[in-house]
């Protein structure tokens, strides 16, 4: 999938630090991501490709789990 380019808003793997997040943008040759609940954002530097099913369903339960230890709002 060398031919992808990220546009903003998509849900993506950084391949460098396998890790799922929503490109948010553009800074010179990096892609700014941030993870899909929020939270900081990092640098990607390697290459990206869409997240898979597998990884977009694992990113979301993650999420659901963090927030359910946190308790009711």
């Amino acid at each position: 999938m060398g031919d992808y380019t990220p546009e903003i808003d998509d849900l993506v793997f950084d391949e460098a630090t396998h890790r799922v997040g929503r490109v948010v943008d553009r800074v010179g040759p990096y892609w700014q991501l941030r993870p899909p609940g929020g939270g900081r954002e990092w640098d990607a530097h390697g290459p990206l490709r869409p997240a898979t099913l597998a990884e977009r369903l694992s990113s979301e339960v993650a999420l659901v789990n963090a927030r359910s230890r946190r308790g009711p709002a």
